[in-house]
């Protein structure tokens, strides 16, 4: 068995959200657009998704917002625009940007910019770190909350630090929001509020939100307009995005509602874990509804562990494992979606449970 189907196989999960079969997702779009006489866009103009367009945009404080089918030609699009407005080709990064980590050299091998490290791998970059670096810069990206360090954020007052200087600099500001909507549960503020400031901020519609695919970049009109014409010319331009656009939209306002909980939720596990000192927590205290798990056993052993207890007890208790720097040690991530959420408390206990004494042994 492979372990999708080992996953699928399971009563009980962790993390995210319920993933329904094709046969019920593509019945549960058909019915809403149905209710609502969804008609398809032709390569990217309907009322379906330009309406989706400027909602996003105005959930985010600015003008406008476009389509893209992936955060990938996003992002790397929107930093090459903002250096080649700015003129200078040079982009502060940190070290575990999605960019840098995860995209093959996608920015070099394109030319679309030059990546400059900025800040430390375990946490967020901070002002000083930025006004260290003596060059000219034609963007800064930040990534709020920042994925691969356990969804840190930085600090309201440093945040509003880093704008002001940019602004001041002449810098273009970009956001990776991939999880941009966690993060206002955590700073108790609205999400535009948080983008205020930005020149530009890329949110996906699949992580959190829970559709098949895409992202939306949002920025001034005459930004989102130059966007995407780059999207056409590196074949972004999708004949029909009705699917992606429905299978987000039809459950945006709910998963948007839910944050809250997620996020209440996630502190509650977060007290509950001091009765599990095998599974630590990072951060220290929860700056999103997501976190990393370190655990005392090699990347190795806890896939074995997660696949056993999954056949055992048909309980998934994550999905992908690193490499910690110390050896043997590794580390999870955890995304506290409508699974944790609707599970009983006394039974995340006996997961914990059954997971730290398969640690143990």
């Amino acid at each position: 068995m492979t372990d999708a189907e080992l996953k699928q196989s399971c009563r009980n999960h962790l993390p995210g959200h319920r993933q329904p079969l094709p046969a019920e997702l593509f019945a549960a779009m058909g019915d809403w657009c149905q209710a609502r006489d969804v008609t398809h866009d032709v390569y990217g103009s309907g009322a379906l998704i330009q309406d989706f367009e400027q909602k996003v945009a105005r959930l985010l404080g600015f003008d406008a917002a476009v389509f893209c089918i992936t955060g990938t030609m996003t992002q790397a699009t929107a930093l090459r625009i903002a250096c080649m407005e700015r003129g200078s080709k040079l982009v502060a990064l940190h070290p575990t940007s999605h960019i840098l980590k995860h995209e093959r050299g996608n920015h070099q091998l394109f030319d679309h910019f030059h990546a400059l490290q900025i800040g430390d791998p375990h946490r967020p970059w901070t002002l000083g770190e930025l006004q260290g670096i003596p060059d000219k810069l034609g963007a800064v990206s930040l990534e709020l909350p920042a994925r691969e360090i356990g969804g840190q954020c930085p600090d309201w007052d440093e945040l509003s630090a880093i704008k002001d200087y940019c602004r001041e600099q002449g810098v273009h500001l970009h956001m990776d929001g991939a999880r941009l909507w966690e993060t206002a549960a955590a700073y108790a503020r609205p999400v535009n509020e948080i983008a205020a400031g930005f020149d530009s901020v890329y949110v996906s519609l699949y992580k959190g939100i829970g559709g098949m695919a895409g992202a939306m970049l949002a920025g001034s009109a005459d930004f989102v307009a130059k966007a995407q014409e780059w999207f056409r010319r590196q074949g972004g331009n999708v004949y029909q995005r009705t699917p992606y656009v429905v299978a987000a939209a039809m459950q945006f306002d709910a998963r948007l509602a839910a944050m809250p909980d997620y996020f209440k939720r996630t502190q509650w596990l977060y007290d509950v874990l001091r009765d599990y000192p095998l599974l630590a927590p990072n951060p220290a205290r929860p700056h999103a509804n997501m976190l990393h798990i370190h655990l005392p056993v090699s990347r190795e052993r806890a896939l074995e562990v997660r696949n056993r207890i999954a056949g055992q007890h048909s309980v998934w208790l994550f999905n992908g494992a690193s490499h910690a720097p110390l050896p043997q040690r590794c580390a999870v991530e955890l995304y506290i979606g409508d699974n944790l959420l609707n599970l009983p408390d006394q039974r995340v206990r006996e997961i914990l449970t059954l997971w730290s004494d398969a640690l143990a042994n």
